[in-house]
């Protein structure tokens, strides 16, 4: 059964220019190596500055991008960004054609993690890489002209399940107050993977062959088991008071539906600011698309949503 005729028409073309494989060992550095097209960057008064920064204890740096709006007046809030790639793909610096013009658009600035990758490091080695630059970033926040109460994160795909179990550590430890999060179709549940195959969502982009194959990397064992811990796959968390404010959006046919829309309830169940937004006819990565009417919808609401999160 197929969930094509589901598809929003104006999101096919998408699906020529980015199709489907499922994930293995073997097809693993095959993929590292594709070229995915992406638009191009934008013009504009944005500075990007690489740096190294300290990394978890007993491991390499941990290198990010810093985006800083040139025209900025007083210090500014930031998004801390973490990059999709089901755990196992992706670099920081493949994502500036969208960080740059969101820093110019908000009048923000961005912080962009560049964490290990699985399966060469397990969790929570990815983690709390996330959590060195975080802890970086708040450090700075003064002399990179940066206001620490409007510090929050946002992350894509496997991005937003970092972005997720960070906010969950963030607060655990109590070092590091963030003002939000924001998941991007976040993958935050292994239990996806062993549950009964969803009738419609999963079919494009990122399918359940793939998503075994990331959990199954990010975790240096099979998902589903009963030890997997929330920091690693968020929707295991049994206490989710506490968190920042939240934004999810995913697509009606993305694998992670499901588990999206249950988390955004629970999060409402447990008193946190939550909103969330479901794209019919959308599936994986489907804000990619530039002319659709869809992800022009998306796009527009997501930077709605954080420029209210930064205010």
């Amino acid at each position: 059964m197929t969930s094509r005729h589901l598809v929003d028409p104006e999101l096919l073309p998408l699906l020529e220019t980015w199709p489907t494989m499922t994930l293995t060992a073997d097809l693993l550095p095959l993929a590292r190596a594709r070229d995915i097209p992406r638009p191009p960057v934008p013009p504009t008064d944005v500075s990007r500055e690489r740096v190294e920064v300290p990394g978890p204890d007993g491991a390499p740096d941990v290198g990010m991008d810093v985006y800083l709006p040139g025209d900025a007046r007083g210090p500014v809030g930031c998004i801390y960004h973490i990059h999709g790639g089901g755990y196992v793909l992706g670099a920081a610096a493949e994502m500036e054609f969208f960080l740059r013009p969101m820093a110019q658009e908000l009048g923000c600035a961005i912080v962009s993690v560049d964490y290990r990758l699985a399966p060469e490091t397990v969790h929570p080695g990815p983690l709390e890489d996330c959590y060195a630059g975080l802890a970086w970033t708040f450090a700075n926040a003064g002399a990179l002209g940066i206001d620490p109460a409007r510090i929050g994160v946002l992350g894509q795909s496997a991005g937003g399940g970092l972005a997720a179990g960070l906010a969950l550590l963030a607060r655990d430890r109590g070092e590091y107050a963030l003002a939000f999060q924001h998941l991007v179709y976040p993958m935050i549940d292994d239990r996806t993977c062993t549950g009964a195959p969803h009738p419609q969502a999963g079919e494009f982009i990122w399918n359940r062959g793939s998503n075994r194959f990331g959990w199954a990397s990010l975790l240096g064992q099979e998902p589903g088991g009963a030890d997997v811990p929330p920091y690693a796959a968020a929707a295991r968390a049994t206490n989710l008071a506490g968190l920042p404010p939240t934004y999810i959006m995913t697509g009606a046919l993305d694998l992670f539906v499901e588990e999206d829309i249950d988390y955004a309830r629970r999060l409402i169940a447990a008193g946190v600011p939550t909103e969330l937004q479901v794209y019919p006819g959308a599936f994986h990565g489907f804000d990619a698309s530039p002319d659709a009417a869809v992800a022009k919808r998306a796009r527009a609401d997501r930077n709605a949503a954080l420029a209210r999160a930064l205010t």
